[in-house]
Parts: C-alpha cells; sequence; structure tokens
C-alpha cells in the first residue's frame, strides 16, 4: 500500500497520496464495542452476543469472515424492535471448539442465537450470508424476513482471489504483527478512504479487535467450503428477501447476489455499481434495510 504507515501519525494519516484536502472524505468507523455476553447454546458453544433495542420483532444480525458485532451494528442501526448481535465460534469471545469447522457448524451457531433470542428475522452477511442459507435449507420456514448483504459464495467455493484475501487474513492475526496485519486489513477499504482520519480510525479498532480475540484456526477451511451443494435447495423458503450485491467486489461477487436471489422464491435483488458501498453509500443502505425489516 504505497505511502502506507503503521501506527499512524497523531493526525489521523498523512495525505501524501491520494485525496487531497478537497478529496472525499466520507465514511465513518465502525460503532465502538459495548459489554457483551457469553450465552451457552444447546450445543454447547457459547458464543458472544449483544442484544440492543426493546420489543417485536426481533432481529438476529449475522457478520462476515474475520468481522463481527462491531461491524453489523450499523445494519440494525435504524431497525426497529430488539436486535441480536453475535460472534460466530472462532471470533471475538466466543468459544473456539475443535475445527475443522463447516457451514453447518455456522448455521448451528446461528440457530441457536435466533432460537434463543425469539429471532423473527435474519440478517447474514458476506460469511452470514452462507450460514444463513444453510440453515434454511433445514428450515425453509424459519423465519419471517431476511436479509442477504454481499453474499460470498453460494453452491461453489470462493474464487482463487477470495481465497487469497482470507487466508492472508488468517495468516497476518496468527503473526501477531501488527504492520502486516494493516497493509491486509487497508485492503477492506476503498482507496478513497485509506489515507483519511476516518479510514485510519477504522483500521486502529479492527486491528485492535483482531489482535486482542485473534481468529481460530478451525476458520481456515470455510474459504474452501461452499454452504450449499445446489442453490435449487433454497426453493422452499417461505420469507420475502432482500439480496444486496455491489459490482467489482473480488471477495462479493455481484453474481453470487444475483444467483440467490434467482434461487429464493421471494426476493428483491439490489446490486451497487461499485465495491465500499459501506463508506459511499452508507445512509442509501441504511435506509433499504430498514424500509424492508420495517414494512
Amino acid at each position: 500500500m504505497r505511502g502506507f504507515r503503521w501506527p499512524p501519525p497523531p493526525d489521523g494519516g498523512p495525505r501524501t497520496w491520494g485525496p487531497g484536502p478537497g478529496g472525499p472524505r466520507t465514511g465513518r468507523p465502525a460503532l465502538p464495542e459495548p459489554e457483551t455476553e457469553l450465552v451457552t447454546t444447546p450445543h454447547g458453544v457459547r458464543l458472544e452476543r449483544l442484544v440492543t433495542g426493546t420489543g417485536d420483532p426481533v432481529t438476529v444480525f449475522a457478520h462476515g469472515l474475520g468481522n463481527g458485532i462491531a461491524t453489523t451494528r450499523p445494519f440494525g442501526s435504524a431497525v426497529t424492535g430488539r436486535k441480536i448481535f453475535f460472534q460466530f465460534r472462532g471470533h471475538g469471545r466466543s468459544d473456539s471448539p475443535p475445527g475443522p469447522w463447516s457451514y453447518l457448524d455456522l448455521a448451528r451457531d446461528l440457530r441457536a442465537i435466533a432460537d434463543l433470542g425469539g429471532a423473527t428475522r435474519a440478517f447474514g452477511a458476506s460469511l452470514g450470508a452462507g450460514a444463513l442459507c444453510r440453515l434454511l435449507v433445514e428450515s425453509p420456514d424459519r423465519f419471517e424476513k431476511l436479509v442477504f448483504f454481499l453474499p460470498a459464495v453460494l453452491d461453489k467455493p470462493r474464487g482463487e482471489v477470495a481465497r487469497t484475501r482470507l487466508t492472508d487474513l488468517l495468516d497476518a492475526v496468527e503473526s501477531g504483527d501488527a504492520s502486516t496485519l494493516a497493509d491486509v486489513v487497508s485492503m477492506e477499504l476503498p482507496p478513497s478512504v485509506r489515507n483519511t482520519p476516518a479510514g485510519w480510525a477504522y483500521l486502529r479498532q479492527r486491528l485492535d479487535q483482531l489482535l486482542r480475540d485473534g481468529l481460530a484456526p478451525g476458520l481456515a477451511s470455510l474459504p474452501e467450503q461452499a454452504p450449499l451443494r445446489d442453490a435449487t435447495a433454497l426453493a422452499g423458503v417461505t420469507a420475502p428477501a432482500l439480496v444486496i450485491g455491489c459490482a467489482g467486489d473480488d471477495l462479493h461477487p455481484a453474481a453470487v447476489a444475483e444467483e440467490l436471489a434467482a434461487a429464493l422464491p421471494h426476493a428483491t435483488l439490489h446490486v451497487y455499481d461499485r465495491p465500499g458501498v459501506l463508506w459511499s453509500e452508507r445512509a442509501d443502505l441504511r435506509e433499504r434495510i430498514s424500509a424492508f425489516l420495517n414494512g
């Protein structure tokens, strides 16, 4: 990453390249992590959980690989009712039972958190979208509404670029070297954001979390797996679904979002025209998700 230095300068980062003082400076880091709790699931794996909001309906939020509660909270900021955020096994303070793990294991984690909290709606991002698909194969009528954000994989394993990126992340976390990890995590940011104070703030938070909690070795085999054998297994899903993809994202190909929307009987598809939508389309994304779930 040209011009990259870690740790960042006190002012939040130099602007020796990329956007100048008048360039794009939109975007905010993920919300800070509040105090969470550990809950014991029926399958014996303790999972980290955060519950916010009050009343019904109840929505469960499932995060992507290497992410967690902090990065999924913004998706629920305008969603009414009670919201349940959690960390899959191998993330945060959740247990790391002996691996390797499959999407069936992740679906079991998601189902347990949903059942314990009485969730009737579900949101899945990337890895979480895959786990939600796997759960729906077993229980197609489990939820009343579904949101899939940047699904990464359906019935075929991830591509080589995605596998390499995820392997690099796991290796960097295992190394414990902040600079190495920062180089990898910085790839999550659009180029226009990487050298701004908001970009540095995001990097700091992600590094603090990953270096503190780590990522379990059991996650290493997931990039080589697919949650479904055949996408037609979703034909029995009864709930209306919103599927959100974006063009130009190597980790989350728009084609996967299109295939998922086609496989779900009652799906609405929206594809943004460029990656980095959490930074460039945050307000629209917030409104789109909340309008669907609150409607």
